[in-house]
């Protein structure tokens, strides 16, 4: 699975931006996406998003949340994106509306089939560092015992990296995060080769019901002259998990 804040996607995205984004994303059975804009375009660059990767040969399939209830200036959508062959969705995705008072971004939840197991992707945008992300995340210490029977993922952009002890009460449930020590961050320029800035984008999946194969991150940017016209497209890059369900 894959799991990217796509900044600002929405309709300033052209065609050619879409089609790009398909491109990076093709190759993976779940798409989880972060900062889809709530208001007109939102939804339907989504639909212009699995338009495109339909075209590439898989049929895929969608769902796109409600607006989270934060400000009306922070308010934003999420997404997920599935190729159908492959993964069912199981039920409804749902905004966790438990802690919508608490986080300014409630999460948006999913849960998959593969191979007749199940997994539930918790996909999440933090508020910015200088607000504290830790303030919202120390609450999903709550979701395993609130979904004791869903093998959990948590995707998405934390604003906060995972050596942070906001995530130690998880690690002590067992979870474990995908990536350690990656920046997904793109600075404004690229300084002396380095064009990464922090390491905010992770996936936490707990140990004794997944197994992690691989995961990485797509250094998408270097496909572009600059920084500057990388960000046309996204200030992240795009993260994956390869595993398999114990």
């Amino acid at each position: 699975m894959i799991s990217w804040n796509i900044e600002n996607f929405g309709k300033s995205k052209s065609n050619e931006e879409i089609a790009y984004i398909a491109t990076q994303l093709n190759k993976y059975d779940v798409v989880a996406v972060q900062e889809v804009v709530a208001g007109y375009g939102g939804a339907q660059a989504v639909a212009r998003l699995a338009d495109e990767l339909n075209r590439k040969g898989n049929k895929w399939e969608y769902t796109i949340s409600d607006p989270t209830t934060s400000t009306p200036s922070k308010t934003e959508r999420y997404a997920f994106l599935w190729k159908s062959a492959i993964i069912k969705k199981i039920g409804k995705a749902w905004l966790e509306k438990k802690y919508a008072s608490v986080m300014e971004r409630e999460p948006y939840l999913c849960t998959f089939e593969y191979n007749k197991k199940q997994f539930t992707v918790v996909s999440f945008h933090a508020i910015t560092k200088s607000k504290q992300p830790d303030r919202e995340i120390k609450y999903f210490k709550y979701f395993p015992s609130a979904y004791p029977k869903l093998n959990l993922i948590f995707a998405g952009d934390f604003n906060c990296p995972q050596s942070h002890f906001v995530f130690d009460p998880l690690r002590k449930m067992g979870y474990s995060s995908a990536l350690v020590n990656q920046k997904t961050s793109l600075k404004r320029s690229c300084k002396n080769g380095v064009c990464l800035a922090s390491e905010y984008d992770n996936l936490f999946f707990s140990k004794s019901k997944i197994r992690k194969l691989n995961s990485g991150v797509i250094p998408f940017y270097q496909n572009f002259q600059s920084l500057k016209e990388a960000r046309t497209i996204s200030d992240h890059c795009p993260i994956w998990m390869e595993f398999s369900l114990n």
